[in-house]
């Protein structure tokens, strides 16, 4: 059986690894990609069952990498969990309002995140 494969977008290195490290351990494929335009483009070709979105990227931020794949036919269907510093209430709302599957705070606890990773994905 295929494993669900996880695209992380994140401009710090070291969250990308932990982030890979505790997916994989959970059995999950991960791929990362380190700013908006390299993250979108993969999302593209890569077919993720789900997405962990950074908002502050190079290149282009995590709000417009999600409407772009939202406002998309063919990608709008992929969950998207939007994994941010940010945590003011505006940015939650302009986040859901793109079309974001759930909004989670840095730092995160990987045992909540795993489940939420497995709520969305057996929708």
């Amino acid at each position: 059986m295929a494993k669900d494969r996880i695209l992380v977008i994140d401009d710090e290195p070291d969250l990308l690894s932990l982030a890979k490290a505790r997916l994989e351990l959970a059995g999950y494929e991960v791929l990362t990609a380190s700013d908006g335009e390299e993250g979108l483009e993969k999302a593209r070709t890569s077919a993720p069952d789900l997405i962990l979105l950074d908002l502050m990227l190079p290149k282009m931020d995590g709000f417009e990498v999600c409407e772009a794949l939202k406002i998309d036919e063919k990608y709008k269907h992929i969950p998207i969990i939007i994994l941010t510093v940010k945590f003011q209430p505006v940015d939650i709302r302009f986040a859901k309002a793109l079309g974001a599957d759930a909004y989670i705070t840095k730092p995160f606890e990987g045992k909540e995140l795993v489940e939420k990773i497995r709520e969305l994905i057996k929708k």
